[in-house]
């Protein structure tokens, strides 16, 4: 996930495996940061990177 500053949703719920529906769910909760371009909403790479952190740290 390093080569891009900001993903689409489709493109980083294909880099985590998840649905695009789980994670246009999440970003309408404010559970993963996003800015929107236009009618696109795109996710920064720091706040993807600290979602994934989170969602570890939670599973410990």
């Amino acid at each position: 996930m390093a080569d891009r500053i900001a993903y689409s949703i489709p493109e980083f719920a294909a880099a985590v495996g998840l649905g695009k529906s789980l994670i246009y769910e999440l970003v309408k909760r404010g559970e993963i940061p996003s800015i929107r371009v236009g009618r696109r909403i795109l996710i920064p790479r720091s706040a993807a990177e600290e979602w994934l952190r989170r969602k570890m740290e939670e599973q410990k």
